[in-house]
């Protein structure tokens, strides 16, 4: 799977599971609501220091972005 299309999909599950919209994670992570909605479309390609950022504003693990999750683990067998 594309690294981008990964993160995107695990930021907005994990943004959603915290009960956060696209305009309170702009407001804890100085993000605009338009670049966290082309990060979750898989348009974007963060830096690390940009994924440990989005992460403290979720308040997860930076690793928990790039973690393939069971979904794309049995589409890649």
């Amino acid at each position: 799977m594309d690294m981008r299309k990964l993160v995107g999909r695990n930021f907005a599950r994990l943004r959603r599971e915290k009960g956060l919209t696209q305009e309170q994670v702009e407001e804890r992570s100085g993000f605009s609501q338009q670049y966290l909605s082309d990060l979750e479309r898989g348009r974007r390609n963060p830096t690390v220091i940009t994924l440990y950022e989005l992460a403290q504003a979720l308040g997860v693990s930076h690793v928990t972005l790039v973690e393939p999750d069971q979904e794309c683990d049995q589409a890649n067998l």
